[in-house]
């Protein structure tokens, strides 16, 4: 997949269809509409085309609004939409300049001169331009002005899905690991680097990678211990992590700590991907360290059974 990040860097293509949108999580209702736009550069021999944004709008639009948590850091987004198939990435910086752009200045400034599109497939409910305006019948009314054709993904194609980034979100901040990987189609993943820690887990036989808390916007699952795959130089390992304020030992700030099961290797500074598989139990405060241990053989005895190892 070839990523642009400037619009005056775009190629001329021979048969661009093209599709746009914030694509947080590229979750199983935006691969219904990839999976259109892919069948579609094939049937014409053409190319698959994403557009997307980032920052992602309602953090520009609405700045004091610091509680959205996203599904995907821009980086994960690539990754995503690169695995899916996508020949072009354009990615559109958001500014508040830029969301004044007209409905009318986005298609023919971006759609027309940059892109040369000459098919957009978007989903039935997508708008688009300042204030939203712009909308498929708008598109459908003056697509042979324009030159290219519009495609909408019909209302009940999305509506069986029934998934959005929003219930996402809210499965993954009560610790659904279920939900999330059902209506990701694949599992929920935050990667870091591994930090220094109090090492207060090797006193008790349960050493951990303390992991440095993702980008800000970056959502962090529910309090808990969690069974997990941990993958760290193009190897995967069984793991468990514990994500919280560490009540029995006083801790004040949340903090990522993974323990990789018969592991023994001095990984400080490197950078993991944790795949979240299954909520084990939330996080609770024990009378001490021996309790604590007790409770820490029972979780890796449910993240071996859980992760069949």
């Amino acid at each position: 997949m070839k990523v642009i990040r400037d619009i005056a860097d775009f190629p001329q293509l021979s048969y661009p269809v093209v599709t746009s949108g914030t694509f947080d999580g590229v979750h199983i209702g935006h691969q219904k509409i990839l999976r259109r736009v892919i069948e579609r550069a094939k049937e014409k021999n053409g190319q698959s085309v994403v557009i997307t944004y980032w920052p992602h709008p309602r953090l520009v639009l609405f700045p004091e609004d610091n509680k959205l948590k996203l599904l995907s850091t821009i980086e994960e987004r690539i990754d995503q939409l690169s695995g899916f198939g996508i020949d072009y990435l354009l990615i559109i910086p958001f500014t508040k300049e830029f969301s004044r752009t007209s409905s009318r200045s986005f298609i023919t400034d971006i759609l027309v001169k940059a892109l040369n599109t000459k098919l957009l497939v978007i989903g039935y409910d997508h708008r688009f331009g300042k204030n939203r305006e712009g909308s498929f019948e708008n598109l459908k009314a003056r697509s042979a002005q324009y030159g290219f054709e519009v495609e909408e993904i019909p209302r009940q194609d999305i509506d069986d899905v029934g998934v959005s980034s929003t219930k996402i979100r809210k499965a993954l901040e009560v610790g659904d690991i279920d939900t999330a990987t059902l209506y990701l189609g694949r599992k929920y993943t935050i990667t870091s680097t591994v930090i220094e820690g109090d090492k207060i887990g090797r006193t008790i036989g349960f050493p951990t990678a303390n992991l440095a808390l993702p980008e800000a916007h970056k959502l962090t699952p529910a309090n808990g211990v969690y069974a997990v795959i941990v993958s760290l130089d193009n190897e995967n390992y069984p793991a468990m992590m514990n994500i919280g304020l560490r009540p029995t030992v006083s801790g004040k700030d949340l903090s990522l700590e993974v323990h990789i099961l018969d592991f023994n290797q001095d990984i400080y500074g490197k950078s993991i991907t944790v795949e979240f598989v299954e909520h084990l139990r939330n996080e609770k405060m024990f009378s001490g360290l021996d309790e604590l241990k007790t409770q820490l053989k029972r979780d890796e005895e449910a993240t071996r059974k859980v992760l069949q190892v």
